[in-house]
């Protein structure tokens, strides 16, 4: 996938159920609860404080975004670490049935990834807008580090979207070859 369509795509869904217009100014914004705010921008000392304070490690914006789901999106490793630690539950989904591990692999933060898995992240997950799993949506988006880490937690490679497309399908249409390569072994044993 080129540069500019990840970017159109992560845009996309980073705002897609936004009921805000695009000529609102950034004050406008202050809606967000602070701890999403926090865990976006990877701010440990405010994420810590204010889940000292008891804000709810859960709590959602309008697309039903958690921090968890934010600071694994921006690849924040020790945020993400310290909303698990938290008691953040690591199954939630947005409004498109996109989990926190989704979103990680969506960017390759294949250690954030690694680390949702070992909290009991749902590998074979399946959002509701396309039918991907994190595997799909790594293989399609040619992200080798996520898909390796994906298939060393045994994802399923069967998994088709909603267009009949596997993982292995994305990876050969999009020439990600040592993707191929990677699921192919997989596929076989």
């Amino acid at each position: 996938m080129k540069p500019l369509t990840l970017l159109f795509t992560i845009l996309l869904l980073t705002s897609a159920c936004s009921d805000r217009s695009s000529d609102t100014s950034d004050s406008e914004f202050s809606d967000n609860p602070p701890l999403i705010v926090a865990a976006e921008a990877g701010d440990l000392p405010t994420i810590r404080k204010l889940i000292e304070g008891h804000s709810p490690v859960d709590v959602q914006d309008a697309c039903m975004w958690t921090p968890l789901m934010k600071a694994a999106l921006n690849g924040h490793l020790q945020a993400t670490q310290s909303l698990l630690d938290a008691g953040a539950k690591v199954n939630q989904v947005d409004k498109g049935g996109y989990s926190a591990l989704m979103l990680a692999v969506s960017n390759n933060h294949h250690q954030i990834a690694e680390l949702l898995l070992s909290r009991g992240a749902n590998i074979n997950q399946i959002e509701t807008t396309g039918g991907w799993s994190a595997l799909i949506w790594a293989a399609k988006l040619g992200h080798t580090d996520s898909v390796a880490t994906l298939l060393e937690h045994n994802a399923k490679t069967e998994l088709i979207d909603f267009d009949d497309l596997s993982a292995l399908d994305w990876a050969k249409k999009n020439q990600h070859n040592k993707i191929v390569k990677l699921l192919e072994t997989a596929h076989s044993q």
